[in-house]
């Protein structure tokens, strides 16, 4: 896979005008010898502890031979199913790297009980789980670690045998009591920016992807993003980030390319962006997005190549890209810390993110059974004052500003309820405006930053769904179902409330096939 990058149009005149500014200010060389004051005084005590990414070669070094020598264990003791139980910037890395390389890596990054319960149900006698969290705390990771624990116990099987850990050091899963390995990330790492650390190198490598040439080939463009000069790739797509007037960048992986790449570039991209009112919305598509057909004024297509294409048309907005996907990672985290320069924001905190967090820990504590506001058929409505699914969808989308753009959060199960993700296009060719889909929980690790903290522009459409075979999680007086469906709620409520004034609607199917088979309908 080459290496190229090629702006055109506007994004282009952004770059010619930028780019001497971002030489000047000896931008890529300060954050290459991570200097926290980059982003200005507010940014610096964040920045001061989230810039090890820059260099994360030393430490990958060391951890390597540890992952493949425990690779070589499990496959020894036929434990060949590698479960990865982690969100946001602990899972959407790791599921890249094994596309990227063709290796089974099953990501459980979910509550619906129904994907989790088809996960941990699922050939135990060979599998072993890789639990990933930051924070040692996360509510969906130790929910699934909890599952897991009692499927091994209810199946004979020691845990102890199969659990692996990767954590940051002192955080409360930093503890190889009952567990096979414990694997520490560097402390001075945000999530999304963690691809080349133990959260992208352990899950991937234990599943089988080459993660020695990942590295390699990080550590290819490790000169060129440290320069101050015209060659710095990062520089300038940072730059055609910031395209004046432009802040929607749709992300389309042309062919075989990076497949996966445009949804792990979301979460990097919206979390790090996405705050005082500013930002860069990532729209996760593909070539033949409806987007591109009749090009938003305020929309960048990123084209991510295997080859660049040997014409470009100079006159149409754009960005081209191409690159080994270790080099991938290291140009788009340099160009977001630069594209948060440009915009005067800090690329390293995520200061909405915990509101929705609370939000859900107040429905689960004290869970209040609200009425619909309408019911039609397999579907109910909340949060519209219409009487029919398809009144309540003109309603919503009537809401969309001229400059704005159409979320779509879909609580199910992302593998057996897949065909929801057509609903992306068809509101986007119904709208002919950015439209965004995110599986939920998930994007809250992701995209939902962007969507309390960024430009008011967005109205939102969730689903969420009756769970007919709930599944309990041990120990908590909570199901996985209870727990979706509390952060579904409580995202909503924030989304909704008197500070940020989202337009929400939620449909609840109480039937899934029939409510998914409503809504494609509704959406055409």
């Amino acid at each position: 896979m080459e290496l190229g990058l090629v702006t055109s149009g506007e994004a282009l005149a952004s770059v010619d005008a930028l780019l001497p500014k971002l030489i000047e200010a000896k931008v890529g060389s300060r954050i290459a010898a991570q200097d926290p004051t980059v982003w200005g005084p507010a940014a610096e005590a964040e920045s001061s502890i989230r810039l090890g990414w820059v260099n994360p070669f030393e430490a990958a070094g060391k951890l390597i031979p540890a992952i493949l020598e425990l690779r070589d264990e499990l496959q020894k003791e036929n434990l060949t199913r590698v479960v990865l139980c982690g969100m946001g910037g602990s899972s959407l890395a790791p599921e890249v790297i094994a596309a990227h390389d063709e290796v089974d890596l099953v990501i459980c990054d979910t509550t619906d009980p129904s994907m989790v319960k088809q996960i941990v149900e699922s050939d135990l006698e060979r599998t072993v789980v890789v639990v990933s969290s930051k924070s040692g705390s996360t509510v969906e990771t130790d929910s699934q670690r909890r599952a897991f624990t009692a499927a091994f116990q209810a199946a004979g099987i020691d845990p102890a045998t199969r659990l692996v850990l990767v954590t940051d050091p002192g955080s409360p899963m930093d503890n190889p009591e009952g567990v096979r390995a414990v694997f520490n990330a560097d402390p001075n790492v945000g999530g999304r920016y963690s691809a080349l650390t133990a959260f992208g190198l352990v899950p991937s490598g234990l599943a089988g992807a080459d993660i020695e040439a990942l590295v390699e080939e990080s550590g290819l463009i490790n000169d060129v993003l440290a320069s101050d000069d015209e060659d710095n790739l990062a520089l300038h797509l940072g730059a055609a980030m910031a395209t004046a007037g432009r802040d929607k960048l749709l992300i389309a992986c042309v062919g075989d390319a990076l497949p996966g790449f445009g949804d792990w570039a979301e979460q990097l991209i919206a979390e790090s962006t996405g705050k005082d009112g500013k930002g860069v919305l990532p729209v996760a598509a593909h070539v033949d997005a409806p987007e591109l057909k009749n090009l938003p004024a305020d929309v960048v297509p990123l084209f991510v190549y295997d080859e660049l294409p040997e014409e470009i048309d100079e006159e149409t907005t754009g960005v081209h890209f191409s690159a080994p996907l270790g080099t991938a990672f290291m140009i788009f985290e340099y160009a977001t810390a630069v594209a948060g320069y440009l915009l005067g924001i800090s690329p390293f905190d995520q200061p909405d993110v915990e509101a929705a967090k609370v939000a859900a820990r107040s429905m689960l504590e004290a869970p209040a059974a609200a009425e619909p506001d309408a019911v039609d058929g397999s579907v109910q409505l909340f949060g519209t004052t219409a009487s029919t699914l398809d009144a309540a969808l003109a309603e919503l989308t009537a809401k969309l500003p001229e400059d704005g753009y159409f979320a779509i959060q879909a609580y199910l199960n992302r593998t057996s309820d897949n065909e929801l993700q057509e609903l992306r296009d068809l509101f986007a060719e119904k709208t002919g405006r950015p439209v965004t889909f995110g599986w939920g929980p998930r994007f809250l690790h992701s995209t939902g930053q962007y969507h309390k903290g960024g430009p008011a522009q967005g109205v939102f459409l969730q689903i969420t769904a009756d769970h007919q075979d709930d599944l309990e999680i041990p120990d908590r007086p909570y199901s996985f179902g209870s727990l979706i469906t509390a952060q579904a709620i409580g995202d909503g409520a924030v989304l909704s409330d008197a500070e940020h004034n989202r337009p929400v609607l939620r449909v609840n199917l109480t039937d899934r096939a029939a409510g998914i088979a409503a809504l494609l309908e509704a959406a055409k």
